[in-house]
């Protein structure tokens, strides 16, 4: 699939079949495109914990249940074959810029504004959004509750110093999966007019599409 119509034909999918697994050897191939992804200072400060098998995935809805109520959004999503956490590591950028060639030997996050691992993770997670689309996969990335976090690092034995920054959702779409509820049926697409700038901010409008 070209690279433009995966993208155009990417729908973050909430609805799954249970009974399509998804092989270890898809994950990884998605996994190895998402690791070419760009890292500040090629510090590559991610990893991915994959959960193929029920028992794995049933002790991680576990651990991000937040009391709420089981509706239609997780009965769909858990029903996925497949879940890869994405999880940032800061001391693998503050570590690397503390190097000769960068020499910020304070390992300061302050001097971060911006969470650049978090980033990058997130740039990584985009990558296999579109390879789960050419792969005829559907996919939905999402976020823990908060308070649940420590929960799920502690189920599937993540250190405290990795962020979840979120999860993704994989395995073949469920009968009108992409056509059935999201904010897309509620929410129109912002305009290319109002969303790009040039020069300064509302500098420009000659993009009405």
């Amino acid at each position: 699939m070209e690279l433009r119509d995966a993208v155009l034909r990417r729908r973050m999918v909430r609805r799954f079949d249970p009974s399509v697994p998804v092989e270890m050897e898809v994950v990884r191939d998605l996994v190895a495109l998402a690791v070419r992804a760009p890292s500040a200072g090629f510090s590559q400060g991610w990893d991915f914990v994959a959960l193929l098998n029920p028992q794995d995935r049933a002790a991680f809805w576990a651990a991000a249940d937040d009391g709420g109520p089981a509706d239609a959004w997780l009965r769909g999503v858990s029903a996925a074959p497949a879940l890869v956490l994405c999880l940032s590591d800061a001391g693998a950028y503050l570590d690397r810029y503390a190097q000769a060639d960068k020499g910020w030997v304070d390992r300061s996050p302050d001097r971060w504004p911006i969470p650049y691992w978090d980033t990058d993770t997130a740039m990584a997670a985009m990558i296999i959004l579109l390879g789960a689309q050419d792969a005829g996969l559907g996919a939905l990335f999402f976020g823990i509750p908060g308070q649940r976090h420590d929960a799920v690092r502690e189920a599937h034995g993540i250190p405290e110093d990795r962020r979840l920054v979120g999860v993704i959702a994989l395995g073949t779409p469920a009968a009108r999966a992409a056509h059935t509820g999201g904010s897309p049926r509620t929410r129109p697409r912002r305009p290319l007019g109002d969303v790009l700038h040039a020069g300064r901010f509302g500098g420009w409008s000659g993009a009405s599409a």
